[in-house]
């Protein structure tokens, strides 16, 4: 059972984690702390540990009282540590409310026993052994022990706080300063550590591990002129190092490396762990987390693979066992590696063969500096005539320098605030870390900077697109509830409909609408974009919508016509198309229909943004797949209008949490509703050895005139991959499939060889399309039934989603297959959602959850 202390810690830390909303327990933390209080008296033994926790019940019962946040998170911290004797009561004079020596409980008589055998005599008070957590002995400790071991000491009746010395912390290196104190690292008390401290239990074999709880303050203050002189020499290249000369500075230049910033911001790759080696004996398979060993090479040979690939082979053995390892298509290696070489090794082990192994690891000669410091050896990206050695210690010297130099530009209060490590701290322990925890602190820093620049990027972008105004677009209520029956002959569903709200809104105003609309495949997004379209020339102005490719751009110009070609009224609004497919006479007519307001809405590709396009009154810019284009290229068409309200779409969903991280820039519409009469698309998961039955299923498709696509992982078939490719699978599948016409798109075509490709595919000269990823996001074939997906362990559920997403858009139903070349637990569970849901929301969310959200800054 734990003890009180270690519940309140426990829900200390719940309370951290919730907010500081004072509901991590029924009734808050007040009400908690009177009962928690009685209970702690009971198991404490020590004058200082009853004043303790009389602190605390004193601070959790004035806690229900706090409105501010800040000052929550003071207390919460405070309790922490004085829960986990990571700092002694800095009060001298406090004075406890509670009389524990009269308060406390009598404990029942116990039952009668029978007489001991009387004990033998001792000359001298047994030792006791020493808890991890007592302070050296004083003289006055030792006087203190002495009055209590003798028969003639007076009873106790009070007793002053003790200042408690800080806790012994990690010895850092020589010249460094010392990482101890109150306020810097603090040491974690373990659940067991809290047992020993209350209980008098006996000190385990094996101490603790030292762990940060909280980063340590080393702030350097700069004037403005002196952080900018520093700024400054940071901004110098790499060859004004010393040692640097031109040819290194060409490698550096290689890996991106250019300035001393750079340098210094070339973070590892991973890390080799010399603190938690493991011996081969005891490596488990399948373990989620790679693991490092040390071993030596034996038996290197090649060995031959299927389609002529030759792959590396050996053994690596550390005396206690052997490990297989595997380098596919990798035979340079046999130039390289002899006999008797001994190798840091780190990857995750599986079973090959019936034997531990594992493939395609990272790997690197052993350094002998590096095992005889028994640390945690970072490990950087490398070129050809750079090794990992000469790198780390260019490294080890500008970090050296520099990290306690560079200038912090976030203020103490935030750092404070989100228990946050100096910038020159987390430098320092990003590239050599004192421990696992000084690395996840280090981590953490450096993360939060990223999102913070990231958000002051993006608001920053608003704060400029909001600075210029936007011309209000005014719609009756009258005009609208004609519009819609007469341009969609189905209702629109309660998702769209609030989307159409929150736009016309927007557009009413001065201030320009900066909007994304979020929604599944084939929920309506288009028929919103539509509306947004006749919300400008309902006003006289123009509207222009950009996609991504041609044939979608096309596909795009045919609905808009026909839709906007039903609206009540008349004149009806002329629609033109600009790609970069049309014959130059062409294009020169759709630009002077712009540059003369002939054209009032136009669907164009990149073309649009050409800076020979020019527009008469642009107010409305609609953007369909909008992470195909960059920033530069939406800001591009928002330059040809006079700042026009800018709409957005994106057919993947994304969890709510992450798009407003990522677009905070943009107001956020969610369409979470499917327009009624959809028919799921079937999933279901094959194993390779089902491939031919599945051929038959697509065959038995083809037979009554449907379409299929089978995508593949890779483009070509790759030497450090084992998957299947688009263009190997292409030349198999033209003779499996030899009564059929099958076709090939891929990334490494030219765009107008795509654009080619999907329009055959589209009019159906192509019965099946063999394809990649590559595949187009919002091409709409409705004649398409069947998706066959290979290597489906290898893509995010969110891009599964998007391949489904391609089929059953016509009258037919869908069929997706995901074929997995290998299975794990997690790829297991990945495609097990797939057959569950076909909800892009719920798939986003587990796949953020699963997989995590990636880069975010690309």
């Amino acid at each position: 059972m734990p003890s009180a202390l270690e519940t309140l810690v426990k829900i200390l830390k719940l309370e951290r984690d919730r907010g500081y909303k004072n509901d991590a327990v029924i009734g808050g933390l007040g009400a908690f702390a009177e009962n928690w209080k009685v209970n702690a008296h009971q198991q404490v033994r020590q004058d200082a540990q009853h004043f303790m926790v009389d602190d605390l019940a004193q601070l959790l019962t004035q806690y229900d009282h706090m409105e501010n946040r800040t000052d929550r998170h003071e207390v919460i911290t405070y309790a922490l540590d004085r829960a986990m004797f990571r700092r002694a009561d800095p009060r001298p004079n406090y004075t406890p409310s509670y009389d524990w020596q009269t308060a406390a409980p009598t404990p029942p008589p116990e039952p009668a026993r029978p007489p001991a055998p009387p004990a033998p005599a001792r000359t001298e008070p047994p030792v006791q052994p020493k808890l991890p957590l007592e302070a050296p002995e004083t003289p006055k400790r030792k006087a203190k022990a002495a009055r209590a071991e003798s028969p003639a000491a007076t009873p106790k009746t009070a007793a002053t706080p003790r200042k408690a010395k800080p806790t012994a912390a990690p010895r850092g290196k020589k010249g460094e300063e010392s990482s101890g104190g109150e306020e810097n690292i603090f040491r974690e008390v373990h659940d067991t550590e809290l047992e020993i401290a209350f209980r008098g239990a006996v000190r385990p074999d094996m101490p603790p591990e030292l762990r940060l709880t909280r980063p340590p303050r080393r702030r350097t203050y700069h004037d403005p002129q002196a952080a900018a002189d520093l700024m400054h020499g940071l901004r110098q290249p790499v060859s004004k190092i010393r040692g640097v000369g031109d040819k290194l500075a060409e490698l550096l230049a290689k890996l991106g490396i250019n300035t001393l910033e750079d340098l210094l911001y070339n973070l590892p790759r991973r890390y080799d762990d010399y603190t938690r080696l493991l011996p081969i004996a005891r490596l488990e398979p399948n373990e989620d987390l790679p693991v490092t060993i040390i071993g030596t090479v034996r038996t290197p040979h090649l060995r031959a693979a299927a389609g002529g690939r030759k792959d590396f082979a050996c053994t690596l053995d550390d005396g206690t066992a052997r490990l297989q390892l595997l380098f596919f298509g990798q035979q340079w290696m046999q130039t390289r590696v002899r006999e008797g070489d001994q190798w840091v090794v780190s990857g995750k082990v599986n079973i090959f063969r019936n034997a531990m192994g594992m493939s395609n690891p990272e790997w690197e000669p052993l350094d002998n500096e590096n095992l005889q410091g028994r640390g945690i050896v970072p490990v950087y990206p490398l070129t050809k005539g750079l090794n990992s050695r000469r790198l780390r210690k260019l490294m080890q010297e500008t970090v050296g320098y520099w990290a306690e130099r560079i200038p912090d530009y976030i203020p103490t209060s935030v750092l404070d605030r989100n228990e946050l490590a100096d910038l020159g701290w987390a430098l320092k322990n990003i590239h050599f870390p004192e421990g696992n925890d000084h690395l996840l602190h280090a981590q953490r820093r450096l993360a939060f900077d990223e999102l913070l620049l990231m958000q002051l990027a993006i608001m920053s972008n608003r704060r400029d697109w909001q600075s210029v105004r936007a011309v209000p677009l005014s719609i009756w209520n009258e005009w609208l509830a004609e519009f819609l029956p007469a341009v969609f002959p189905y209702p629109l569903t309660r998702a769209q409909r609030r989307s159409i709200d929150e736009i016309r809104t927007d557009v009413g105003l001065s201030v320009p609408m900066n909007r994304l609309v979020q929604g599944d495949v084939g929920s309506g997004k288009t028929a919103v974009a539509i509306v947004a379209l006749a919300f400008a020339f309902a006003n006289g102005q123009q509207a222009a919508l950009m996609a991504p490719t041609s044939i979608l751009a096309e596909q795009h110009f045919q609905g808009v016509s026909a839709a906007l070609a039903k609206m009540p009224g008349e004149p009806k609004p002329r629609v033109g198309l600009l790609t970069g497919a049309m014959t130059k006479s062409a294009r020169e007519a759709t630009y002077a229909g712009l540059a003369d307001g002939s054209i009032d809405v136009i669907i164009g590709t990149h073309a649009l943004i050409q800076s020979n396009v020019a527009f008469k009154h642009l107010a409305v810019a609609v953007i369909d797949e909008q992470h195909r284009f960059g920033v530069e290229q939406r800001g591009a068409l928002r330059g040809k209008g006079h700042n026009p309200h800018l709409l957005v779409m994106t057919a993947t969903p994304i969890p709510r949490t992450l798009a407003l991280t990522m677009y905070a820039d943009l107001d956020l519409s969610v369409i979470d509703e499917m327009p009624p009469g959809r028919t799921p698309i079937r999933t279901s998961i094959h194993p390779p050895l089902e491939r031919e039955a599945c051929y038959t299923f697509i065959k038995g498709q083809l037979s009554v005139g449907r379409q299929a696509f089978i995508v593949h992982p890779l483009v070509e078939a790759s030497e450090k991959v084992e998957a299947a490719s688009a263009v190997e699978a292409y030349d198999a599948l033209q003779v499996i499939f030899h009564q059929h016409r099958v076709g090939l798109l891929h990334g490494k075509m030219k765009s107008a060889e795509k654009d080619q490709v999907m329009a055959a595919f589209a009019a159906h000269e192509f019965d099946i399309l063999v394809t990649t990823s590559v595949a187009e996001v919002g091409v709409n074939i409705p004649n398409a039934s069947v998706m066959m997906i290979e290597g489906a362990n290898r893509f995010g559920l969110a891009q599964l989603h998007q391949f489904r997403g391609r089929v059953g858009r016509g009258q037919h139903p869908g069929y997706c297959l995901l074929m997995p070349d290998t299975v794990t637990a997690e790829s297991e569970a990945r495609l097990e959602i797939m057959v569950e849901t076909t909800d892009g929301f719920v798939l986003a969310q587990k796949d953020w959850e699963m997989r995590g959200a990636g880069d975010l800054l690309s």
